[in-house]
C-alpha cells in the first residue's frame, strides 16, 4: 500500500526536517523525488541519502518567492504527480512588534511561494488530467498562538488556498489537502531554542514539548507518513480536508 511506483513528486523546503522526511519516504516509496531548496547544500544531503538508499531524486536550487525561478525549474522537471508545499519561514511576534518588513518577508515565502508553486503544478496536472497537492499548514490556521501574527496569518492563507484548489480543480481530477501540525522536533527547533534560550535548553526544549497534551513533539517522520497517505492513489477520495497532526493540541488543550 501506499506506494508511489513512476510518480514524480516535487517537494519544496526538502533540505532538512519535515521536507527531508517527506523526501525520504517518497523516494522509499518509489516517487522520484524532486527538491526545491533555498540552500543547495542541505537539498543534496538529502539526494545523498536517497541515493544511498537505492532511490532516485534531484535538488533544484530555488527561492519560490521568485515566480520566473519557480516556472523555470517546473518546466525543466516536466510532467508533476505530486507537490508538496513544505518550504517556509517563521516569525515570532505579535501585532505590535511586528513590521512591515516582517510581514511582508513572512507573505513572500510562506503564502505567495506557495501560490508559484501552485500556479506552476497545476498546469502541467491539468494537461494530464490527475495530481495531488498537499500544503504544509499549521495549528496557527486554526487557534491563537501567543506571539506569532505574521505566521498564523501566511499558515491562514495556506489553509483556505487549500480549499480554493481543491474545489476549483475537481473537474480535473486534482486533490488539494493540507496538514497542520503542532510542533515538531526538527533542526529549527533545536536553533531556535538555542538562539532565545541559551543555557536553558533542556528546559524549554521540555516545556515546549509539553504543551501538546500528548507530552511530546512530533518527529518529522510521524507528519512524512501522513503526508504520503494523502498522495497515495488509497486517499483517492479525499480532496478540500486539513489533517491536524497535533499530539491533541486543537481539541485536547484545555
Amino acid at each position: 500500500m501506499f506506494k508511489l511506483t513512476g510518480k514524480t513528486a516535487v517537494i519544496t523546503g526538502g533540505g532538512s526536517g519535515i521536507g527531508r522526511a517527506i523526501s525520504l519516504v517518497f523516494a522509499q516509496q518509489g516517487a522520484q523525488v524532486h527538491i526545491l531548496e533555498l540552500h543547495p547544500e542541505t537539498a543534496q544531503e538529502t539526494v545523498s541519502q536517497i541515493a544511498a538508499n537505492g532511490g532516485t531524486a534531484q535538488s533544484h536550487a530555488c527561492d519560490v518567492s521568485q515566480q520566473e525561478q519557480v516556472k523555470a525549474v517546473f518546466q525543466a522537471i516536466g510532467k508533476v504527480d505530486i507537490l508538496v508545499n513544505n518550504a517556509g519561514i517563521a516569525h515570532v511576534g505579535n501585532l505590535e512588534n511586528t513590521s512591515a518588513e516582517d510581514l511582508d518577508r513572512i507573505y513572500q515565502v510562506n503564502v505567495k511561494g506557495a501560490y508559484n508553486c501552485l500556479q506552476a503544478a497545476v498546469a502541467s496536472m491539468k494537461a494530464q488530467q490527475s495530481g495531488v497537492i498537499l500544503n504544509m499548514a499549521s495549528i496557527a490556521a486554526h487557534v491563537g498562538l501567543t506571539d506569532r501574527f505574521a505566521y498564523s496569518m501566511s499558515k491562514g492563507a495556506m489553509y483556505a488556498m487549500t480549499l480554493s484548489v481543491a474545489k476549483d480543480y475537481l473537474p480535473f481530477n486534482i486533490r488539494c489537502n493540507s496538514v497542520s501540525p503542532a510542533r515538531v522536533h526538527t533542526p529549527f527547533v533545536d536553533g531556535f531554542i538555542a538562539k532565545n534560550y541559551p543555557g536553558q535548553e533542556e528546559e524549554m526544549f521540555q516545556k515546549l514539548s509539553k504543551t501538546q497534551p500528548i507530552g511530546r513533539m512530533a518527529r518529522p517522520e510521524e507528519v512524512a507518513a501522513l503526508v504520503l497517505f494523502l498522495c497515495s492513489d488509497e486517499a483517492g477520495f479525499i480532496t478540500g480536508c486539513d489533517y491536524p497532526l497535533d499530539g491533541g493540541f486543537i481539541k485536547l488543550n484545555s
